[in-house]
């Protein structure tokens, strides 16, 4: 089965892959299709995912999944929460993950707590007018360091270290990282609705 990702970023859609494989469905992103980029106005995850997911649904005629996801940082009352994506050019910086992580570290330099969350909001709808979409949510606790540390992963996985492995999520390997993250949360969630609801 094909399914539609209402995204184009690549590190997602590996992700995402990887995470979907047991269902034997194809997750295909929405750019190869000719899908235009969703507008996000809201200002909660899942009200974003589930515009993404309506809109590459109504484009391509098939079943959508969108993740709409981001960093809330408790010092920042949650913030950049779903800002996250262009967090960097509130401060003059051009969008993108090492601008958003510089960005980051800037901002957090003399602040003490350092408690932040990763949260994936996944919605997928069967149709664009589904009166039932699937919504899934996972979030992983950690501490952003004060330097980026380790190679993997992409967005904030280099600083964003995680206590039950004394690592960042950037210095574990993908498949442990998946196990555990925010997206992949979300993903055994969303696995186990589809099973239940639409296989």
């Amino acid at each position: 089965m094909d399914l539609v990702l209402a995204s184009n970023n690549q590190g997602k859609l590996a992700e995402l892959q990887a995470l979907f494989a047991p269902l034997d469905v194809r997750l295909v992103a929405q750019g190869e299709l000719g899908v235009p980029e969703a507008e996000e106005p809201y200002r909660t995850f899942v009200e974003n995912a589930l515009t993404k997911a309506r809109n590459a649904a109504r484009h391509t005629g098939l079943a959508a999944v969108a993740d709409d996801a981001g960093l809330c940082v408790d010092a920042f009352g949650g913030l950049p929460g779903v800002d996250t994506a262009y967090y960097a050019t509130q401060f003059g910086y051009a969008k993108g993950d090492d601008n958003n992580v510089r960005a980051l570290l800037e901002q957090m330099r003399g602040v003490q707590n350092r408690r932040a969350a990763l949260v994936s909001t996944l919605v997928a709808v069967r149709s664009p007018e589904d009166p039932e979409p699937l919504i899934a949510v996972g979030r992983a606790v950690g501490r952003i360091t004060e330097a980026p540390v380790g190679e993997g992963g992409f967005g904030f996985d280099p600083v964003m270290w995680i206590a039950a492995f004394g690592k960042t999520f950037a210095e574990l390997p993908a498949e442990v990282k998946n196990a555990h993250s925010h997206r992949g949360q979300a993903a055994r969630e969303m696995l186990r609705l589809m099973r239940e609801r639409w296989f």
